[in-house]
């Protein structure tokens, strides 16, 4: 599909789960290897049209995550182009060893689009929320994490997935609405993180939903003279580390998921191994179960606003 302000204005209205269906409709229309797969949540996956216009590329297997990805795993091993969607909790952690056999040790080219990802499934509560999945999937070897900033990105993500052989996991943040970060073509590359604001002060790399919001917070911080490098780091593995530098005061990540095993785990990690001698920041949502509420509360609740990021920078100080 074709990037202009146009349709990023049109696919940010829809939100994640609608513009993955005409994603998934569009490519589809190219590649009939490609297939779409859920449990039983075809409508809520934002595949209605798709099941009427290519009802022959859509499987539902029922309310069965374990065995949509062993479906998905044996379409794979046809040849065939799957893609798996259920959500976040649903197709990480129930369906963890079934990736992890599938996905990691046969290395079977599925791709996985987790729905809901982080807190955006709002009153739904705990049992919905994706909190934990980038530190599920991210333990299991050979599997690509891709985490989309906006709905535009999201699209060129699912057209990366359909032509990188291999396992990949789609995590989707975000609602109907969302803020827009791109709105013309971008260099989108699996594992190619990209710079979005330069700034020689502090490093913020922020992922999915976050990216925005991170942006917001350095155009805060540069009225009070503190210049910030804004990436959007699309890819959680692998890893882009050439964005790490000891050049900045201060290095913050930014993401809509548990302080553990995400964006913080991955990027402290690899900061220790250089040696990074500046601050650090982590701004995730707490290692708890969390208090249900509307998405744009939930966000507010848990300091994952452009005011509540740059005031936490702001009162650690460079």
């Amino acid at each position: 599909m074709e990037l202009s302000k146009k349709n990023a204005k049109i696919w940010s209205r829809m939100g994640p789960r609608a513009t993955y269906g005409l994603a998934m409709l569009d490519l589809i229309e190219k590649n009939d290897k490609v297939y779409a797969l859920s449990a039983d949540l075809g409508s809520s996956s934002g595949l209605t049209r798709l099941m009427t216009e290519s009802k022959d590329h859509y499987i539902n297997v029922g309310i069965a995550e374990q065995n949509l990805i062993g479906v998905a795993a044996g379409l794979a091993k046809e040849g065939l182009i799957p893609f798996a969607s259920s959500f976040a909790p649903f197709i990480s952690h129930r369906c963890e060893d079934q990736v992890r056999m599938n996905l990691g040790y046969m290395h079977l080219n599925v791709k996985i689009v987790a729905l809901g990802s982080g807190i955006s499934m709002s009153i739904l509560g705990n049992s919905h929320y994706g909190l934990m999945d980038v530190a599920v999937m991210n333990a299991i070897p050979g599997v690509v994490i891709l985490s989309p900033s906006d709905c535009a990105q999201l699209v060129l993500c699912i057209e990366a997935a359909a032509n990188y052989t291999g396992p990949v996991y789609i995590r989707m943040t975000g609602e109907p609405s969302m803020p827009r970060v791109y709105e013309e073509e971008f260099p989108f590359e699996i594992g190619r993180a990209n710079q979005l604001r330069e700034g020689d002060d502090i490093l913020i790399i922020a992922t999915g939903s976050m990216v925005y919001s991170a942006l917001k917070a350095a155009d805060i911080l540069s009225e009070k003279n503190i210049e910030a490098n804004v990436v959007d780091m699309h890819t959680l593995k692998p890893i882009d580390t050439s964005v790490l530098s000891n050049k900045y005061k201060m290095l913050v990540t930014v993401e809509e998921h548990s302080i553990i095993g995400g964006l913080a785990s991955i990027i402290n990690s690899e900061i220790v191994k250089m040696g990074y001698k500046g601050k650090v920041i982590n701004i995730a949502l707490p290692d708890d179960f969390l208090i249900a509420g509307t998405y744009k509360y939930m966000l507010e609740k848990y300091g994952l606003t452009a005011d509540a990021i740059a005031e936490r920078i702001l009162d650690v100080g460079i």
